[in-house]
């Protein structure tokens, strides 16, 4: 008799869902086959995927191709040389002051914040709308969370007031707050005397904090941007990386800021999960990756170009999405993101037979309008809320960079041109945005 055994997974497997970017690639693969059947050849129009769209610099390149024949393991928390640099990089550019013991290296920023959250005996608390990563990886370790409502009077940007309740509410717990500045997919950026606020209520119920400032020197004016690990630094674990300001996500490697003043026991720990999980990041891209966090110039003229680029293109975005009647859009401040809001347009949508806040973005998605999206519980929106994640990234990076070196746009003309010379399809896709609104409007009379 044939012995058949099941094969079971985890439950907690059960609470996460397919990777939203990945959902959507497959949503965006079957409509093309649905609009290819019916004969529809039309362009489809991507503000779903988050990635920087400029070639990686050429002197990180330089440097790997140099390290490539590195085949050892090197620490765990990462070399010495590389950690070295990491804590010079953060005392230049973000005033923060620390021991290369207090850095760790991984393979990206979001391995570090899964293991922070691993480590963390604490209830974590996520403000609402939130990069479409933390949720998952929370569900993926079984563990608890609570949000914070969207606030969009005030900017989508955090109130102290909201967090402090949570925290009173739960006096005998120990929470850790996820603060992501500048903000995906809002754009919104802190100002001191905000992360100041939301630091007070932190100190007084011992809430410790991720701050995730992978964006930060993204920060389209970067003499605006403060950090929190210079706010808050005894409670505060800083991440960064390579993905965003250096267009570098394949390297795969983060960084993470201990908190001041940590305890040995902290280290030690952290470097022995982070022993377990990857034994240490690929050994070549530490390597290439000091040239990234030493003293370049070219890297920091490359960083520059890069802001500058992304401000024009996603400022010019935010404000076309704003002019469609009935959609408010954020200003963004840094990154490459801004966040539609439709919910002047809640009643005709759901005439329209959009009836929950995941429904817009397969709506915008549909034949004829083919607008990829990402919004809804993906960006931990409520279901009555109607907004969207627009991703301002969909053109030729490095013809943008080449153009934006030989002339910089001097005027808001100069700026309009240069977006329609470098991004073309972007400009097409808020028409079709604007045709999809159009049509909710027409049907809902």
């Amino acid at each position: 008799m044939q012995q058949m055994y099941a094969i079971r997974t985890d439950p907690r497997i059960d609470a996460v869902a397919v990777p939203e970017n990945l959902r959507v690639g497959l949503m965006v693969a079957e409509q093309r086959k649905r609009c290819s059947a019916m004969g529809c050849q039309a362009r489809f129009f991507n503000f779903a995927f988050g990635q920087s769209p400029f070639p990686v610099p050429p002197e990180l390149v330089t440097s790997l191709k140099r390290e490539a024949a590195l085949g050892h393991y090197t620490e765990a928390a990462g070399t010495g040389e590389l950690r070295e640099a990491v804590a010079g990089f953060y005392a230049r550019h973000f005033g923060i002051q620390t021991d290369p013991e207090r850095v760790v290296v991984g393979n990206g920023s979001k391995e570090l914040i899964y293991i922070i959250f691993s480590m963390m005996e604490a209830t974590a608390v996520i403000p609402s709308p939130a990069w479409i990563g933390y949720a998952p990886i929370i569900r993926l370790l079984g563990k608890e969370y609570r949000t914070l409502p969207p606030r969009p009077e005030r900017g989508y940007r955090l109130d102290p007031v909201d967090l402090k309740a949570v925290l009173a509410a739960h006096p005998a717990e120990r929470h850790i707050l996820i603060f992501n500045n500048p903000n995906n997919p809002t754009g919104a950026l802190y100002t001191k005397q905000e992360l100041e606020a939301i630091a007070e209520v932190c100190r007084e119920y011992g809430c410790l904090v991720i701050a995730d400032e992978i964006y930060a020197l993204t920060t389209y004016d970067f003499d605006r941007f403060t950090s929190m690990g210079t706010v808050y630094p005894e409670g505060t674990f800083v991440t960064g990386g390579l993905s965003k300001d250096r267009s570098a996500a394949g390297y795969r490697l983060g960084t993470c800021i201990l908190p001041e003043d940590c305890p040995e026991e902290l280290i030690a720990d952290f470097t022995k999960v982070a022993a377990t999980m990857y034994t240490s990041v690929a050994t070549p891209v530490q390597y290439a990756a000091i040239t990234a966090y030493a003293e370049d110039p070219a890297v920091e003229e490359y960083m520059q170009a890069a802001r500058g680029v992304h401000r024009i293109i996603c400022r010019y975005m935010s404000k076309a999405v704003s002019t469609i009647d009935g959609v408010m859009a954020t200003v963004p401040e840094g990154g490459f993101y801004f966040l539609a809001d439709f919910n002047l347009l809640a009643d005709d949508l759901r005439q329209y037979g959009v009836t929950r806040s995941n429904d817009l973005s397969t709506a915008l998605l549909a034949h004829p309008h083919h607008v990829a999206t990402i919004g809804g519980d993906a960006v931990m929106l409520p279901q009555d809320r109607f907004g969207i994640r627009v991703a301002c990234v969909d053109y030729d990076g490095r013809r943008a960079l080449d153009l934006y070196r030989e002339e910089r746009p001097a005027t808001s003309l100069d700026e309009t041109a240069f977006v329609h010379e470098v991004a073309p399809l972007m400009v097409e896709g808020v028409g079709a945005m604007r045709r999809f609104v159009e049509e909710v409007r027409k049907e809902a009379r």
